[in-house]
């Protein structure tokens, strides 16, 4: 039994042996091959890397490394090839996406395979190679997938040259305009937040980093230059390319994220038209119904990737009506007591994305301004809209369930009537969750549940939930449809039913 054991154990240690290998010249002349295939002008060719045989044999070649009795500048040519090939190998698992973050725990979970282990890309740079092979250079040869970071090169990293490739990298990042922006105008100086995030990496201090930096630059940056950091740019440092949605195979991949801020000097283009309707008992017992239809376009512009700014304008036609009549009537000749239109806010948005944590996390605030007379009506004319203005804050985040589904919430912050006749301004808190189902890339289903609680005096709310469905015609042009039943306090104590039907379109540019 014992003689067993042992010869299991010796089983064992020999199949390990036999399937590690040895790191040689061949890993880094294929590495090479890769990088000169894939890259081009610092920016990777995701979309077909996939299938490439190479790509398979050197991340499989990754897990069965064996670095024992190499020396550092191999560890450290190694290292930096592994790091670089692995975040690809992580982006390629969950292409198409539109920055690193949208996987979760992309840099800190423990799902890549290296030297026969299951590591994170945050051990191999923190601990292989800054903590036992320390030096600052590497923050500019490791590539982290997204435009912020220093371009990737189209050549592997060699031990034999490793000392110099260091060196030349870090000079070219450092003269750079893009990478260290200089302003003389101003006498200012913004750096990437890799000198902010390892600062200690470059003596602790925003001026010993401008001094490590200055070691390399051609035309030296003065002592005295205010130092800023700008935003770092986590999309993802793909080439360029039009991939049809129909080619994605992940359908969640191809959705538009309505969270999301449009990139620097883009535009969207947004319609909504919601009609409202709503019938219920008057005081003498007779059903009386009341419509709204109300249109809101909105346009925003990429000022950065992280802030955009916009304005919303708002139409509005009421009807009142007797119950019987149609919803559609509101869509007919409007005339004083029972109906009125017109446009009736107009006021200035900015969406920001204030992390690169959360890539689809953003907030956006409107304030509308009235632009209407008498818009809270009369005994002889019926209300549109409120007299006084109106200021809306909204937090968006959207998660990515699985390859086709994903969660939208929305908190908002909603102050109506500021400055209005009656001096009392309504305060709001709605909640909003959507659950949308991709059956393909193009197509959204999606279910709203909504809740709008009223901050005042007598505690006022309002429910509703529904059903809706996109379709994206291409990337920039989507069509929406949605459906929701309405309820508040009023219509259970006046046996009355409400209902919204909307229709919608995006556009960008």
């Amino acid at each position: 039994m014992k003689n067993s054991i042992i010869l299991a154990i010796l089983l064992i240690l020999l199949t390990a042996g036999a399937n590690a290998q040895k790191v040689d010249q061949a890993f880094f002349d294929q590495t090479d091959i890769f990088f000169k295939k894939f890259v081009k002008d610092g920016l990777i060719d995701y979309a077909h890397i996939e299938e490439d045989a190479n790509f398979q044999q050197l991340i499989q070649s990754l897990e069965s490394a064996d670095l024992s009795g190499t020396d550092q500048s191999t560890k450290i040519a190694f290292y930096i090839n592994a790091y670089n090939l692995l975040v690809i190998k992580r982006i390629v698992d969950n292409y198409p996406l539109e920055s690193v973050f949208s996987e979760v725990g992309f840099f800190a979970s423990n799902k890549v395979r290296l030297e026969g282990k299951t590591v994170s890309l945050n051990t191999i740079e923190k601990e292989y190679l800054l903590k036992n092979l320390p030096d600052p250079r590497y923050h500019f040869v490791l590539v982290c997938g997204a435009k912020g970071c220093p371009p990737i090169v189209s050549f592997a990293y060699r031990p034999e040259e490793i000392s110099q490739q260091l060196e030349n990298q870090t000079r070219i990042a450092f003269n750079n305009p893009y990478f260290i922006r200089v302003d003389p105008s101003k006498r200012k100086v913004d750096l990437s937040q890799i000198f902010k995030w390892y600062k200690n990496d470059f003596g602790g201090t925003k001026e010993s980093a401008l001094e490590y930096i200055n070691e390399y630059r051609e035309e030296k940056i003065p002592q005295d230059y205010e130092i800023g950091f700008y935003t770092y740019d986590w999309s993802l440092n793909e080439q360029s390319m039009d991939m049809p949605l129909s080619d994605l195979k992940n359908n969640n991949a191809g959705r538009y994220i309505t969270s999301n801020t449009v990139p620097k000097g883009t535009f969207e283009s947004r319609s909504f038209y919601n009609l409202y309707s709503q019938t219920f008992l008057d005081g003498e017992n007779v059903r009386q119904r009341s419509t709204f239809f109300t249109s809101t376009y909105s346009l925003v512009y990429g000022l950065t990737n992280n802030f955009n700014i916009g304005f919303d304008l708002r139409y509005r036609r009421v009807n009142n009506s007797p119950g019987s009549s149609s919803f559609l009537n509101v869509f007919g000749g409007l005339d004083d007591p029972n109906g009125r239109q017109g446009f009736t806010n107009i006021g200035p948005k900015i969406r920001w994305a204030p992390t690169q944590y959360l890539p689809n996390f953003s907030i956006q605030s409107a304030f509308w301004i009235p632009i209407g007379q008498d818009l809270e009506g009369s005994e002889t004319r019926p209300y549109i809209d409120w007299d006084g203005a109106s200021w809306l804050t909204q937090l968006f985040n959207d998660f990515s369930v699985g390859s086709n589904f994903s969660l939208f919430t929305e908190l908002d912050f909603f102050i109506e009537d500021i400055g209005g006749a009656d001096d009392l301004n309504r305060f709001s808190t709605p909640v909003t969750t959507i659950l949308s189902y991709f059956p393909n890339p193009k197509t959204t289903i999606y279910a709203l549940a909504n809740f709008s609680p009223f901050w005042q005096q007598d505690f006022d709310y309002f429910v509703q939930g529904g059903l809706g469905f996109k379709y994206q015609f291409n990337p920039k042009f989507e069509f929406e449809l949605l459906y929701t039943k309405f309820t508040n306090e009023f219509l259970q104590n006046n046996n009355g039913r409400a209902a919204t039907y909307n229709v919608g379109f995006r556009f960008n540019r």
